[in-house]
């Protein structure tokens, strides 16, 4: 694609970047293919390929110029960051880089409405501090029927009993974990099946309770300043363990696990964290990645459900991990049912699903009736944001895929109690 930036405009980092990415593009369309919203709507500004040019206008346009308005927005928010035009394209265009930047250039070129502003505040106020989540879940719970419909559907219906873990200090290979922000208080299950399971396998996990919130919530909702603080703090409270040896950092959220491993580039320029965030990104694995080079015959699993997988847009596209976790879980003896259409998103997209809820309500409906076609008992899926919203329609129950494998394993020698409970 041919671009018309000025000498003084390729000056500035992010133009450069800008250019960069749409020089790549070579207007084939096969984008447009394999983008859900581009399916819904059938406008081409709500596909891939339109939105490039709809950024290249914005960027390539003056501060002054009329041609940038609210429209140009409205089709860059309806876009849920799947990631599944990357990995459509022939070209290797990176489209989200793209998207960060025209982002970022039309909120200070166009300011949102103070109705917007606040949701968008608020969102990143609630979810971002995990003890302020965990409050504010457990008030929404108490008086569920005055929550509002999109939020009332991410809890779930009872608190989960998350079991205990084991004690990592009696193995020699340790590795850290990210906690998350969301995850703590929507399903505390899924870190602690991790660690039970990892046990077993002879692999403690430090805690790091001083890490928090990965930065993505903070930087996609436009806050980039914010998103890259809590990557510093992140990587300050790994750094001691990553100095002492860990292994790897486990994701359990696939969301978080593709956000982290960017943290290289993210902090590229910032000549204190560079090289810490370059090293971080490199130890960050998610769990599949862990358990695929394990010797799984060693785990005794007993097992009868039949599972449906879904794969998070953040671990097949983000993370290009597709058929990681299938590969496991049949490794394992699990029988998965056929899924049609899997690289289609969910529509939950990090806080996509509150503020675009009716396409988000589409997607996850869609969704839904690829996953059951096969007539499993139990959907599972690696990301947290996946399993609230899929399993806010109500209909076959959602869990993240290490609480099943952790159930179906037999007693621990060591007597460690695990839990059954599930949201």
């Amino acid at each position: 694609m041919q671009t018309h930036f000025t000498e003084e405009d390729l000056k500035k980092p992010h133009i450069r970047e800008a250019d960069r990415v749409l020089r790549s593009c070579v207007h084939c369309g096969f984008c447009n293919a394999t983008c859900p919203t581009y399916q819904l709507l059938g406008d081409e500004r709500d596909g891939p390929r339109g939105r490039i040019y709809l950024m290249k206008e914005l960027l390539e346009s003056r501060d002054d110029d009329d041609q940038v308005t609210e429209e140009t927005r409205l089709h860059l928010d309806r876009c849920l960051t799947c990631r599944n035009c990357e990995t459509t394209c022939p070209s290797g265009v990176e489209y989200h880089k793209l998207l960060d930047i025209g982002r970022a250039e039309i909120e200070r070129r166009v300011p949102r409405k103070a109705s917007d502003r606040a949701l968008r505040y608020g969102l990143r106020k609630a979810l971002v501090d995990p003890k302020r989540f965990q409050a504010l879940l457990k008030l929404g719970l108490t008086f569920r029927p005055l929550v509002p419909g999109m939020l009332r559907d991410k809890m779930p219906p009872a608190p989960v009993d998350a079991g205990t873990r084991p004690d990592h200090k009696r193995h020699a290979r340790q590795m850290l974990i990210l906690e998350g922000c969301v995850q703590p208080g929507l399903s505390p299950n899924t870190n602690a099946a991790t660690a039970r399971v990892l046990d077993r396998l002879g692999i403690g996990l430090t805690p790091a309770p001083e890490a928090g919130c990965c930065g993505a919530i903070d930087y996609h909702l436009n806050a980039q300043d914010d998103g890259r603080a809590l990557m510093r703090a992140n990587i300050d409270a790994w750094w001691p363990h990553v100095e002492a040896g860990c292994e790897a950092i486990v994701q359990t959220a696939s969301g978080c696990g593709a956000f982290v491993k960017e943290y290289g580039e993210m902090l590229a320029d910032d000549t204190d964290y560079a090289d810490k965030a370059k090293r971080i990104s490199e130890l960050a694995k998610d769990l599949a990645e862990i358990l695929r080079d394990e010797d799984l015959d060693s785990l005794e699993v007993k097992h009868s459900k039949r599972l449906a997988f879904h794969c998070p847009c953040t671990l097949q596209h983000a993370q290009q991990l597709s058929g990681a976790v299938d590969g496991v879980l049949t490794r394992l003896g699990f029988s998965l049912t056929p899924v049609q259409d899997a690289h289609l998103c969910c529509g939950s997209a990090g806080t996509y699903s509150i503020t675009q809820p009716e396409l988000a309500t589409q997607l996850r409906d869609n969704k839904l009736d690829a996953l059951e076609a096969g007539n499993p008992e139990i959907i599972v899926t690696a990301n947290i944001g996946c399993q609230t919203h899929l399993a806010g329609a109500g209909r076959t129950p959602v869990r993240h895929w290490i609480e099943i494998v952790d159930e179906a394993l037999t007693p621990a020698t060591s007597n460690e109690p695990r839990a059954t409970s599930s949201p």
